[in-house]
């Protein structure tokens, strides 16, 4: 009778000592910060293997996703193309002389180390484009009568989305979008200071393209100063001032917002290094919308004129998703978007990549009112989604093929290297950042120490704080979560 009155005590009191619900200790962790408890919190916790759901906090509320976007974007791309899709750039003679580098989508002209691994990129960034000039040179070519093209019409010329700041296209990650893509769109800017007071900076380019007009003002000065770096919307003129101290070095990248015209003179100026005399100069061609009659539905197109004379073919699909998702880079995301576009609706345009997007999502369980897209990045700020859509998506694609092994891992690789490090949740979190300003999310799947795993969206909007102070507590939330 005393053994079981004991263990009817003990019975009793358990639930005051186990731990609270997984919902009321995150809420405790929200409330501990005062940059995040006055933030606008979304949150939805599921049991992946039950579909449970564990936790919601506003998940039906709507957010801006921020780079979480480039989940639906690479959701989309590996379903539609399939993992062994590859791209294709060509190098044709025009009927008039003049020689064309014909864009097919390729989102890797570049020295980025293929497959991904971590750290800088090295190597010559224009490898692409100079073994694309050896096979023009190899085939006999030794002068061109007209001029040299840089052809994206592949994908309608949209070159940036709805909702992108206006000063996105100066820096990389706001490239301009297009079919021919050369480094990026992007180049590195570095200014040298000189050794004393009043010298002047100079200014060295990689990749070393003359292309814009660089005024350069900068001057250097033992005070304390900044760098200022401006260029008008479509001007190819730079202006740079502010002081530098001395010998010190300023690297900054920056965004290309005439990607064809660019990519037309690295290979113009690759052609006359090997000896190729040309009469004519560099040129862009595109195709704009208004000579689209259906910009969500396209037609089936005539084949390229003209003799090819080189041609690159991409790696697989699978290494660019997982670039694209490891870094978070917007220049891929658009891309791929526009690369299903143009397989499915035989138009590469955004609109019709949005259309692809509707019809997956609405395959995958994710409703049309869950969400509304304007790019495939998130680097717009008119995306609005909920974080309920995001774990439907991530619970649909969980079982698909090489998709997990897409995503950054917690204290590991891409955007989640410096992060978790030391912690429970280190190498347990495989899931994607997002950040803008006042925007902050982390989406994907939490594998416990019990092996089981719990797919999750965590997006922040409106906090008045730096975003490390937000990303702090996220952490803490997922560190719960893997328990």
């Amino acid at each position: 009778m005393r053994r079981a009155a004991v263990l009817l005590l003990f019975c009793a009191l358990a639930p005051a000592w186990a731990a609270p619900p997984l919902v009321q200790r995150i809420r405790r962790v929200i409330n501990s910060s005062p940059a995040a408890k006055t933030a606008f919190w979304g949150i939805q916790i599921v049991d992946q293997s039950t579909g449970k759901t564990l936790v919601d906090l506003n998940g039906d509320h709507f957010f801006v996703p921020a780079s979480n976007t480039k989940l639906f974007t690479a959701a989309l791309a590996l379903k539609r193309l399939g993992a062994d899709y590859k791209f294709r750039t060509t190098v044709r003679l025009d009927p008039d002389g003049s020689i064309r580098l014909v864009g097919g989508g390729d989102p890797n002209l570049n020295n980025r180390t293929i497959p991904y691994q971590k750290g800088p990129r090295t190597g010559n960034p224009l490898q692409a484009i100079e073994e694309l000039a050896d096979q023009v040179v190899a085939h006999g070519v030794t002068r061109v009568g007209g001029d040299v093209i840089g052809d994206d019409s592949a994908y309608v010329w949209q070159p940036f989305p709805p909702g992108w700041a206006l000063d996105d296209a100066l820096w990389d990650y706001g490239a301009a979008v297009s079919a021919l893509t050369l480094n990026d769109n992007s180049f590195t800017l570095a200014l040298t200071a000189g050794a004393a007071e009043g010298d002047p900076v100079t200014v060295a380019l990689d990749p070393a393209v003359e292309f814009y007009q660089i005024d350069n003002q900068v001057r250097t000065a033992v005070t304390t100063g900044r760098i200022f770096i401006e260029r008008e919307p479509g001007s190819m003129q730079l202006r740079l001032w502010g002081i530098l101290a001395p010998q010190r070095v300023d690297t900054r990248m920056l965004g290309i917002d005439h990607p064809a015209l660019y990519a037309a003179r690295a290979f113009y100026d690759a052609l006359t290094q090997r000896g190729v005399n040309i009469t004519g100069q560099p040129r862009a061609h595109h195709l704009f919308p208004d000579d689209v009659p259906d910009l969500r539905l396209g037609w089936e197109q005539d084949p390229p004129k003209g003799k090819e004379l080189a041609t690159r073919e991409s790696a697989p699909l699978i290494e660019d998703l997982r670039i694209m998702a490891k870094v978070s880079q917007n220049l891929h995301a658009e891309l791929l978007l526009r690369a299903v576009a143009r397989v499915r609706r035989h138009v590469g345009s955004r609109q019709a990549g949005l259309e692809e997007m509707r019809d997956f999502l609405t395959e995958a369980g994710v409703a049309e009112e869950d969400y509304r897209f304007e790019d495939g990045s998130g680097l717009s700020r008119m995306n609005e989604l909920r974080p309920s859509a995001v774990v439907k998506l991530l619970h649909y694609m969980y079982d698909t093929p090489q998709w997990m092994d897409l995503l950054p891992v917690g204290g590991e690789d891409g955007t989640l290297a410096a992060r978790f490090k030391g912690t429970r949740a280190a190498g347990r979190i495989h899931a994607k950042t997002g950040t803008l300003s006042h925007v902050s999310a982390l989406s994907g799947y939490a594998v416990r120490r019990s092996g089981t795993v719990r797919t999750f969206s965590i997006i922040v909007n409106n906090y008045n704080a730096d975003s490390s102070e937000v990303r702090a507590v996220i952490d803490k939330i997922c560190n719960l979560m893997v328990e």
